[in-house]
């Protein structure tokens, strides 16, 4: 039997970098701890918004548009649609690219599209409690689950009737920690 070697990181700026990392004192691996990235869209049905009521942490019981992480090996569309899928057993048509954002303070960067359902059905997923087409009207402002729902319903409201704008990104002062 081989002796184990205990692996040991020092923080420190390896050669040639410009930020300090996790290194490790034995062979040098350079561990990097990049954010992660989160695909979504908005879902347009019939003049309505697909909704989804979270059944898992974070903000279970809360609202959000159908969103996830990204997996290896996927585009960011694909993400789009499978996550869809996952949480509102929807098939969606990715018709255009609606903001990408970036909260630093939980190492994140959201990609949001604009979608329509491909067939006139849905139903709550495994990470969903109950799935619903909102309007304007009807859309649950006060229990919206992330910032960027927020941010993404009100971008989208803003150019709704247009067919070209530019994507979007956070909005002035906003960096998803709640605080202006």
């Amino acid at each position: 039997m081989m002796p184990s070697k205990s692996i040991e990181f020092q923080r420190h700026v390896p050669d040639g970098d410009t930020h300090e990392r996790d290194v490790c004192t034995t062979c040098g691996f350079v561990n990097y701890v990049n954010p992660k990235i989160v695909t979504g869209s908005i879902v347009r049905h019939d003049g309505r918004i697909l909704m989804c009521r979270r059944a898992i942490e974070p903000r279970v019981g809360y609202w959000t548009l159908p969103a996830g992480f990204m997996e290896v090996g996927e585009t960011a569309e694909q993400a789009a649609r499978r996550e869809a899928m996952e949480e509102a057993n929807a098939a969606i048509v990715i018709d255009r690219l609606l903001a990408v954002y970036s909260i630093p303070r939980i190492a994140q960067v959201q990609i949001m599209y604009l979608a329509h359902l491909e067939e006139d059905r849905f139903s709550a997923g495994p990470e969903s409690l109950e799935v619903m087409l909102a309007s304007w009207d009807d859309m649950p402002w006060n229990d919206l689950a992330f910032p960027s729902v927020r941010w993404a319903l009100e971008q989208y409201r803003s150019v709704e009737s247009r067919e070209e704008f530019p994507p979007f990104t956070n909005p002035p002062g906003e960096f998803g920690d709640g605080k202006p």
